[in-house]
């Protein structure tokens, strides 16, 4: 219980200072280190914006070279790892076995111990190339498949798709998850990146803080959103089936997932560029009807409740299109969000205070008297 003095759920709380993420959300703007999310979105690679949440400015070409090299060269997992990604059970949830292996993962690493800013650099690069890898490894060997090796002429988001799936991706399919992952990279201090900043806080090593965070990520009200949203969409068969079923919904009092922002006042501004994406792509693999139901679907709510789409919204529909089983869909988002969380890692270890904050207390006075348990009653 929180008193009326103090802000639930810390909103509208400043916890910190940071240079990597600018939120205005009054006015709908979105900036990592500087840079315009609109910008970013139209311009740049997910591995720039790697680059530039690490390093607070955009890389040189031989720069960006270098680090899609080290990406490439840190993809491979542990054989220990990749031993335990076939021994879980088949029907396990993604991010569960996501958490455990990114924990994993630092009792085979040589560098877990070292602390110094090197070592957690090269940590950073290690989980941000390894996290995809545990991703689509898990979902090729669930299904009785074999890994997928990497291929180093493609990029991450390239990449991401041919491990999951074996077939290389089209140029409209590249562009979107490029975009998805750029969208999602990072988000100021959201639950799973606070959680990180926390343990990092107290000077627990880069891989306990990253699994704090997805700890957080995995809860439905941070990450599975656009889970429900997928799942909203295909109970229907029309875009007029939906939007009546979205009508009874609201009438009673039944929360639509994907709309509506903690932060944002007005439309977030990742859901401009995903609604775009999702046309696109809605066209080039024949799922124009949900595209159409989604865009029905946003309409209604925005009439009825005044309620914007948020980021989850339409990448449901670009992630479904593209053949991703929906239970990938957090993890997906959490391959994303390792190039915020990292970055916001090392950003609490270079100017590190530990995070300790206050409660408002509401119980008893202090000054009880003690009862002796036979004379206790529990009312």
């Amino acid at each position: 219980m929180v008193s009326t003095g103090a802000a639930a759920g810390l909103e509208g709380v400043v916890a910190t200072s940071s240079s990597i993420c600018y939120i205005d959300g009054e006015n709908g703007i979105l900036s990592y280190c500087g840079y315009n999310i609109n910008e970013l979105a139209s311009n740049a690679s997910f591995e720039e914006v790697i680059f530039l949440l690490w390093n607070g400015r955009l890389p040189t070409r031989a720069e960006l070279v270098a680090l899609q090299n080290q990406l490439v060269a840190e993809r491979d997992l542990p054989a220990e790892v990749t031993t335990f990604l076939k021994s879980v059970p088949k029907n396990a949830a993604p991010m569960d076995v996501l958490r455990t292996a990114v924990s994993l993962l630092s009792l085979y690493d040589p560098l877990a111990a070292d602390s110094s800013t090197e070592a957690n650099v090269a940590k950073a690069i290690k989980l941000m190339a390894r996290v995809s890898t545990l991703v689509t490894s898990f979902d090729n060997l669930r299904n009785g498949s074999p890994v997928v090796p990497g291929d180093p002429s493609l990029g991450y988001a390239a990449n991401f798709l041919y491990t999951l799936s074996g077939k290389k991706p089209d140029q409209v399919m590249q562009r979107v998850v490029d975009v998805a992952l750029i969208l999602h990279a990072d988000h100021e201090l959201n639950a799973s990146t606070f959680a990180a900043r926390v343990t990092a806080a107290t000077l627990s090593d880069i891989y306990s803080a990253v699994t704090s965070a997805i700890g957080a990520l995995k809860g439905p009200l941070h990450g599975g959103a656009n889970e429900g949203v997928i799942q909203m969409l295909l109970k229907t068969k029309t875009p007029d089936e939906a939007v009546a079923k979205v009508k009874s919904d609201l009438a009673n009092k039944v929360k639509i997932p994907g709309f509506g922002h903690r932060v944002y006042q007005v439309l977030d501004p990742r859901a401009i560029h995903l609604k775009i994406l999702s046309e696109q792509l809605s066209k080039s693999t024949g799922h124009t009807d949900l595209y159409e139901k989604s865009r029905r679907v946003e309409q209604a709510v925005r009439d009825l409740k005044g309620l914007n789409a948020n980021v989850d919204f339409y990448s449901a529909s670009c992630y479904y299109s593209l053949g991703i089983p929906v239970d990938l869909f957090t993890p997906i988002f959490a391959v994303s969000r390792m190039s915020g969380w990292t970055a916001h890692i090392l950003e609490q270890y270079h100017n590190n205070r530990l995070i300790r904050p206050r409660a408002d207390y509401t119980g008893l006075p202090d000054g009880q008297p003690w009862v002796p348990i036979e004379k206790r009653t529990s009312v």
